[in-house]
């Protein structure tokens, strides 16, 4: 009995080491394959760091028990899954020297430093030079004269400005310090005249969804979101208005700071808190709760309509969380590719669940220029359901991620470095999903809100309309 318990003990320790030693296999430092990311994982933390051949910029740090089961080994890769997104990494042999060699106050906000690290992370990462016909290096000669070791912050901004308008990316943006924003926006109004487009109304996102419900439903259903508004029309047609692809989470958010902060504001100093692949999920989580109410309040209606036409985006599992409710089996929605710094990444698929009990009779999605970003994936994604009909006009066609980077000086920007295709191999980037019914809105934001807010009876019943041409 002795040589048994004593065998049973020899026997749990080695099961307790060989569980120990694969926990660290994940230890050491990692390379991103595309997105110029390094991980450096040290025992049970970890550490994200932005890289190109000429710098190395802190990202985030944290317990890696915020990865969840989201962080995996595949041999000599390791992966990392986030949202619809696959994220692979190499080993490296060790830190590159750059990411701990100390970074001088001088050169972290010399101008010319800091152009070239934007410069290299545009030509690296950004995927569409030639889909949109651009020579990057005739681009990048010509401004690189414009910059100097005394170039002021605001002409250093102007510059980055004028790359990005001409990379033409639905998903670019630059953020300077708030000063120079401001002296940015002082000369925007200084070289702008006042005209009658001045002194007409302008409208939000939430303000139009707002408008329009009010003006389509019959019967509110309407219960517990801010961000979903949902109910009947005559005729037992079922409505259902999403006005993100984000905000669902519940981030426990604390009275005092929505009030002081406001709610969004507030929301957003959550999550950067946060892990991502962590608030996706609860991002996730929150949309399936509420989309669950909607369902089963709608479920009994003879059609229905899912109206994005004022949705910026949010987070693409969101839109496969909401639209797979209309879908009975499992089915590959699209594929995407990353750029890398000397071509893409094999195409890896991304694929809708299927929900028991779908609502498979007529759907109508409304879809205009400015659903966008998560939005365009869910319109491009709902091609896969043949019971679904657009109506409106084109989405905005900014399907890519953002890819966030950091500048040395403490700006930031994003590029869209992601090549999405539908089913059919067609990328929809720049021009947008079109509709099967046009309504010709215009493209331009306030324009087409001042349209429909000020036509709101004439906008649903041209929907109304188009509706019973589909059901013939």
């Amino acid at each position: 009995m002795r040589r048994i318990i004593l065998l049973i003990g020899i026997l749990f320790l080695f099961s307790c080491q060989k569980k120990k030693s694969a926990s660290f296999d994940k230890e050491g430092t990692w390379q991103a394959i595309g997105y110029g990311r390094i991980l450096h994982i040290d025992k049970d933390s970890f550490s994200f760091y932005d890289t190109s051949s000429i710098s190395c910029l802190p990202l985030q740090k944290g317990n890696m028990d915020s990865f969840g089961n989201n962080l995996t080994l595949r041999n000599d890769t390791l992966v990392q899954r986030k949202g619809t997104g696959i994220y692979e990494y190499t080993r490296l042999d060790k830190m590159p020297n750059i990411c701990t060699d100390l970074l001088s106050d001088s050169k972290r906000n010399d101008p010319v430093y800091n152009f070239e690290v934007y410069a290299e992370a545009i030509k690296n990462n950004y995927a569409y030079f030639e889909d949109n016909q651009i020579n990057w290096d005739s681009l990048y000669t010509a401004n690189q004269k414009k910059i100097s070791a005394s170039t002021r912050d605001l002409d250093l901004y102007l510059v980055m400005e004028e790359i990005m308008s001409v990379l033409k990316d639905n998903h670019g943006y630059i953020e300077p310090t708030n000063e120079v924003y401001e002296q940015a926006s002082a000369l925007d109004k200084d070289a702008a005249s006042q005209t009658e487009e001045d002194t007409l109304p302008e409208y939000g996102d939430f303000q139009m969804a707002k408008l329009v419900s009010d003006t389509f439903l019959d019967e509110d259903l309407t219960v517990d979101s801010p961000i979903v508004t949902w109910g009947k029309l005559k005729g037992n047609i079922g409505y259902i208005h999403v006005k993100s692809m984000w905000l669902f989470a519940d981030l426990n958010l604390p009275d005092s700071l929505v009030q002081k902060n406001g709610y969004i504001s507030t929301y957003v100093d959550a999550f950067a808190q946060m892990n991502e692949a962590e608030y996706i999920e609860k991002e996730r989580i929150g949309a399936s709760n509420t989309i669950d109410r909607v369902m089963q309040d709608l479920q009994s209606t003879d059609s229905l309509i899912i109206d994005v036409r004022f949705n910026g985006g949010g987070q693409d599992v969101v839109s496969l969380e909401i639209l797979k409710r209309f879908n009975d089996q499992r089915k590959k929605v699209a594929s995407k590719k990353t750029k890398t710094h000397d071509g893409f990444t094999p195409e890896i698929s991304i694929y809708m669940e299927a929900t028991e009990n779908a609502y498979l009779k007529p759907v109508f999605l409304l879809t205009s220029q400015q659903s966008a970003s998560a939005t365009d994936f869910f319109v491009m994604a709902s091609k896969v359901l043949p019971h679904i009909t657009r109506i409106g006009s084109r989405s905005q066609g900014a399907l890519s991620d953002a890819l966030e980077k950091p500048l040395p000086n403490g700006w930031s920007f994003a590029i869209s470095n992601e090549v999405y295709y539908d089913i059919d191999g067609i990328c929809y980037e720049s021009i947008g999903i079109p509709p099967h019914y046009e309504l010709n809105y215009p493209e331009d934001r306030q324009p087409f809100f001042r349209r429909v807010a000020q036509n709101l009876e004439q906008d649903k019943e041209m929907i109304l309309s188009a509706m019973k041409d589909f059901k013939r």
